[in-house]
């Protein structure tokens, strides 16, 4: 109350990482690059990016036997200019990444091997900057219960037009490449078991 009467806005920037592993996990290295593909040909307008993570939070949510570990960490801010620094800073770290890079501008060859590996590991990351507070995002999100009311609360925030920064990285980034285990703690070695 006391920072509305100042005439200061609160933003938060935070980044969600969530291992999910099994046979099961492939479909959703096919939605993340079709939701991918989707922001890309939307320029990154923020309501489409929105979208997509509803849709993604909503698929992680259904697949939570799925998950295996995660970590978060983020910061609140009272500049829009810090804000999109940290964002920025997060968006570089989770693209430097093992393997987190999709290339929506090239179309795929006719020489694709018929039969590819399917990988049984999947890190999603997703950054996002928003303003005021969501407690539910703002906690340690490294058990389950936590991390479903976390992404519930990132839907709610898209809802509420709160966004105001959305980014998605994941690893493998394409279909065929595989995310190993002793590569899982050597590129992400913050996750926490869940």
């Amino acid at each position: 109350m006391f920072n509305k009467m100042m005439g200061r806005t609160r933003y938060v920037v935070c980044r969600i990482m969530l291992h999910l592993g099994g046979s099961e996990v492939a479909p959703i290295l096919g939605l993340l690059n079709r939701l991918g593909r989707e922001a890309y040909d939307s320029d990154g307008d923020l309501h489409s990016m929105g979208e997509g993570l509803t849709e993604l939070c909503q698929t992680l949510l259904q697949n939570d036997t799925s998950w295996l570990s995660a970590s978060n960490e983020g910061d609140a801010v009272w500049s829009e200019g810090e804000a999109g620094d940290y964002v920025n800073e997060l968006f570089t770290d989770s693209a430097e990444r093992f393997l987190s890079n999709p290339n929506y501008d090239s179309h795929s060859s006719n020489h694709e091997p018929l039969s590819i590996p399917v990988t049984q590991n999947i890190i999603v990351m997703i950054t996002v900057a928003f303003e005021g507070e969501a407690p539910d995002i703002e906690t340690d999100l490294s058990n389950v219960s936590a991390l479903k009311n976390g992404l519930k609360a990132l839907i709610n925030l898209h809802y509420k037009h709160k966004l105001k920064a959305v980014q998605v990285h994941f690893s493998p980034a394409q279909l065929g490449d595989e995310l190993t285990s002793d590569q899982l703690i050597q590129y992400y070695p913050e996750l926490i078991p869940l």
